[in-house]
């Protein structure tokens, strides 16, 4: 997740760029950069850290243009370092890009055989070296960038300028991307908070849209050359509304963000044709020689750590201990050598999870890291880290996060089975063709957040709420129940459904709200039996299935259908409906949803 800028008007490009990219700082990326055009010249600046060190190296005339884009960059490919920020540059095409490129290692060998050099680690830098080849074999700038933007696969959003033309040329796919339409002059931006003091007039590009801006005009094009038309639209949003991309909050934000979330975790990683999933920045020791996991984290991230103990367990015979850090260290866990003890964190820094990576090097035992955060504790220190491309996560109660940490997972299970040849590259192929489907499925339940708001309007002055899962869809509703209380400070609890009987029953009323998760697997039947408990005393049942027909329909209160997928992968879904149900009765209840009361985003205290 990076941030890209351009402009292109009267106005002092260097000023403008600078100043969007320090509007997009609050989302902590690690270096930045800029290109301005100036008198038929390019100057280039990249910096390692925050804004403010590249606007110490930017101070002179030959930044002075007026046409210009820059950058602001959460590492994917490449470690964070002056030769991987961008812009990148090939012969005198100068470009920033958010998203990843999935084929860029196809295309730098085909572009390496035709005499190009790379400087950098990047899958962007692919990008102007590919447009620099269609130029050399005579294409002018604008038919370059078509025929190279139709070569890449994966996600961009683009802002390109050339040393030989006066043209700034934007594209997106699958990665946001906006014009703010001045007086006579353009903006681009990945994200409105960039840009939202200088116009309120916005095109809102969508997929495959290129804009070619030359001097006070912006024309629209697909991928085939033909004009596209799309309206300009006025906004009223605040400086804050803009941050929030015209949301209340940042967790309703974020929990709309969950398609793109994962959709960035999956690129660059998933080879689908080849039945596998590759973790090219990943140190492991031999797999063959893993004979158990340890999985630890704390709040949400534990909760992640259930669903991969499932997994793991399911699809490798490779047992797994799960475990919440406060607790690991202080039992004096049988850790040995030929284990692997796997620690998530949505920030890197928690301090029990740091303490507990810490006691399994102690050990000897290889520590892996799943967060999100580039250069926090946990990705500097442990033996290996996978990072879950989630993007900044700025409310509280952690969303997008959860939904990626588990992805995470998944895919490292995939890798895992594959590399031991416990799943064959076929099913790895038909894993990965059901994960791709996950972003959309999200997406149909976000479409339908209306209907949520409604069930919470109703379900909004209850007091005490039970959750009820089974299988992987326990720990999904432990971390429904957990949104609930973290943000509307009302009491819910969390049970495996079987364990109602065992003491949670004697709650039921007709006072009690109970959620149940009840998909149409091999846990339905017994979980109808406990919805048939729950109904015969009065209780109200909020019921979430992927099954339209089930045989409790017309018996519960509340009914929610969920998109279909396979079993491994239904906690990502079941638990976006939860994340809005809370969501909505906090804010119906008024409390500070992204700053609830006593929480930190980052516990990094014991």
């Amino acid at each position: 997740m990076c941030g890209i800028v351009g402009y292109k008007g009267k106005s002092d490009a260097c000023g403008i760029l600078i100043d969007a990219l320090k509007r997009l700082e609050y989302r902590g990326y690690d270096s930045a950069g800029i290109a301005v055009w100036n008198k038929g010249k390019i100057e280039v600046a990249r910096q390692k850290g925050k804004v403010d060190e590249l606007r110490k190296i930017v101070a002179d005339s030959s930044f002075a243009g007026k046409t210009g884009i820059a950058h602001t960059r959460w590492a994917t490919h490449g470690t964070p370092s002056e030769r991987n920020a961008h812009p990148h540059k090939a012969g005198d095409v100068v470009v920033v890009h958010n998203g990843i490129i999935e084929n860029y290692i196809e295309l730098k060998d085909r572009l390496r055989k035709e005499g190009h050099k790379f400087l950098s680690d990047t899958d962007t830098e692919v990008i102007p070296h590919l447009i620099m080849s269609y130029i050399k074999k005579g294409r002018d700038f604008v038919e370059a960038v078509r025929l190279s933007l139709k070569e890449l696969r994966g996600s961009y959003a683009l802002g390109i300028i050339r040393e030989a033309d006066k043209m700034l040329i934007a594209a997106r796919k699958e990665s946001p991307l906006i014009v703010g339409v001045g007086n006579g002059e353009y903006y681009i931006a990945s994200d409105a908070p960039a840009i939202i003091n200088r116009t309120k007039r916005f095109i809102f590009l969508e997929d495959d849209d290129i804009a070619v801006f030359a001097e006070g005009t912006v024309k629209l094009i697909d991928l085939e050359g033909k004009a596209v038309k799309r309206e300009i639209r006025q906004v009223q949003w605040s400086d804050a509304m803009a941050e929030k991309g015209g949301f209340k909050h940042f967790m309703l934000k974020e929990i709309f963000e969950q398609p793109r979330a994962i959709s960035e975790t999956l690129i660059g990683r998933v080879k689908e044709e080849k039945g596998q999933v590759d973790f090219e920045e990943l140190k492991l020791p031999d797999l063959a020689k893993i004979k158990k996991i340890w999985m630890v984290a704390c709040g949400t991230s534990y909760h992640a750590c259930m669903i991969g103990k499932h997994l793991f367990e399911s699809m490798l015979r490779i047992p797994v201990e799960t475990d919440i850090a406060s607790e690991f260290r202080y039992r004096e866990p049988i850790l040995k050598e030929d284990d692997m003890l796997v620690l998530v964190s949505q920030s890197g820094e928690t301090a029990d999870t740091i303490a507990a990576m810490k006691e399994g090097k102690k050990r000897g035992v290889y520590t892996l890291s799943v967060c999100n955060v580039l250069g926090s504790t946990l990705a500097r220190d442990a033996d290996g880290v996978i990072f879950t491309h989630a993007g900044p996560e700025i409310g509280v109660a952690s969303t997008k996060a959860f939904t990626t940490q588990i992805s995470v997972l998944f895919l490292f299970a995939l890798h895992m089975g594959k590399t031991l040849g416990r799943i064959s590259a076929s099913d790895v192929s038909g894993y990965i063709n059901e994960i791709k489907q996950v972003p959309h499925k999200i997406q149909s339940i976000l479409d339908a957040s209306g209907l949520i708001e409604e069930v919470a309007r109703k379900y909004m002055a209850y007091r005490n709420f039970l959750y009820l899962g089974r299988g992987v869809n326990y720990p999904s509703v432990l971390e429904g129940a957990l949104k609930l209380k973290e943000i509307s400070y009302i009491h819910a609890e969390a049970y495996a459904a079987g364990e109602m009987k065992h003491g949670p029953i004697a709650l039921i009323d007709e006072n009690m709200p109970v959620v149940v998760v009840s998909p149409h697997d091999h846990t339905y039947k017994k979980t109808c039996g406990n919805v048939e408990e729950v109904i015969s005393r009065r209780g109200r049942v909020l019921m979430l299935t992927d099954d339209p027909s089930h045989e409790m329909a017309d018996r519960v209160e509340t009914f929610f259908v969920l998109p279909r997928t396979i079993y491994a992968l239904q906690p990502i879904l079941s638990v976006v409906p939860l994340q809005l149900l809370a969501y909505h009765i906090a804010n119906f209840l008024g409390t500070d949803v992204d700053q609830p009361r006593n929480l930190a985003k980052s516990v990094t205290v014991e």
